[in-house]
Order: structure tokens, then sequence, then C-alpha cells
């Protein structure tokens, strides 16, 4: 705990200093581009892998990245979404898995959470995504995992698009949708393309889209 305060004492000796006409401008305003969903994984941080500063995006994290469908008592997660489209205007959304995802990795190796019953039933949020994997065959464990992240991303994407607030903006052309998988060793994203359904390496591809506003709003 010490390293959080002597960091946090860093940050206003040095950081934040250098930043002060920024926080003033963001003491009673915020005007974020993007929504970035994310796994509570302490090894994954949004701004650092992004290099955005404070203010530029909307952050949600949960295990596994998940977001629920919407539904009649709708959670923390969904009046987030509601809140960064309906109210803030954000353009995009990324849904982004993590290799070596700890929420996924429970689900790809069927371990036993009876003495997690609140896990284990957050989880189930991500059941499109085990269906869908399970079904097919895998050439290791390994692969088997990687395979699940992406399908949960996938099926996350889903049920983003099931919130009114995004079926709206989708409908408006306002509203890009993302599918990333952030690789912790190589620091590497793959993208979801929303054409050929399939993920390619971001750093190639970087206008890489899982759902365009232009071409849903073209269509």
């Amino acid at each position: 705990m010490q390293d959080i305060i002597d960091g946090f004492l860093k940050f206003q000796r040095e950081a934040f200093p250098e930043r002060s006409e920024l926080f003033k401008q963001l003491a009673t305003r915020q005007s974020p581009g993007t929504l970035f969903v994310t796994c509570s994984d302490s090894r994954v941080v949004p701004e650092l892998l992004t290099q955005q500063e404070p203010g530029d995006m909307f952050v949600i994290r949960n295990a596994g990245n998940i977001v629920p469908a919407y539904g009649p008592e709708p959670g923390g997660v969904s009046a987030t979404v509601e809140y960064a489209v309906a109210v803030l205007g954000v353009s995009d959304i990324v849904i982004c898995g993590h290799s070596d995802c700890g929420a996924m990795t429970a689900i790809s190796t069927c371990k036993c959470l009876d003495h997690l019953p609140a896990v284990a039933n957050w989880l189930r949020h991500a059941e499109s995504a085990k269906v869908i994997n399970a079904s097919r065959t895998h050439a290791s464990a390994a692969d088997r995992l990687d395979s699940l992240v992406r399908e949960n991303v996938i099926a996350q994407l889903a049920n983003l698009k099931t919130h009114p607030s995004v079926a709206l903006a989708l409908e408006q052309g306002r509203l890009n949708l993302h599918g990333w998988v952030y690789d912790i060793e190589s620091g590497g994203i793959i993208a979801l393309d929303g054409t050929s359904q399939g993920f390619v390496s971001l750093s190639d591809h970087p206008q890489t889209c899982a759902q365009s506003s232009k071409l849903s709003h073209a269509a």
C-alpha cells in the first residue's frame, strides 16, 4: 500500500503540475470520445496501452470484459454504457479482451466455481462464447483459451448491441464498434474485422473496425 501512496505523492508533485491546465479544463466537464470495456486484470492498463490522457476515455473494467445483454434489471455496466452513449455521446466503443485471461481460463478448463458463486453467475454472460468454442477442435489447451478469448469479444459485442442506446446510435450512424484482443507478452493487439469476421493485426490494419457507423448508416 505504501507504494500506492508514494505513487500518489509523486503524481501530485510531478505529473499533476505538468498537466495542470488539462485538469483545470476537466474540473467541471468531460467529453471522452471512446468507451473502453476491458478486464479488471492488473496487467491490462487501458490508458497505458492506448497512450491516452485523462478525459480521453470512459472506462469499464470487470472480470472477463463482459457486457451483459440488456434486461429488465440493468446493472452497473448497462448504466455506464447508457450514460456513455446517450449522455456523453461517445463515437466509439471498444471491447478489449486479453491473453491469459483468468475468467476465460475458468470457462475454458471447466473449472469448478462452486466456491465462487458470484463469479460463476457473472461468467454466464459469456455462455454463447463458451458453447461456440466448445464445438470446435483445438490443437492444445492454449489454443482453446486463445480462441475463447476471441469468441468472448465477439459475444460481448453482440450483447452490447442489445442495449437501446447502442442500437439507436448505430441506427443513426454515430457509433463505431471495435473488438480487440491484447497480448500481454508481445504488446500487440489483434482486432475484429467486421467484413471477414476474422481477427487481424491492428498494427498492420489500423483502420480495422468490427462495425462502422458509416457502413451501417449507408446500409
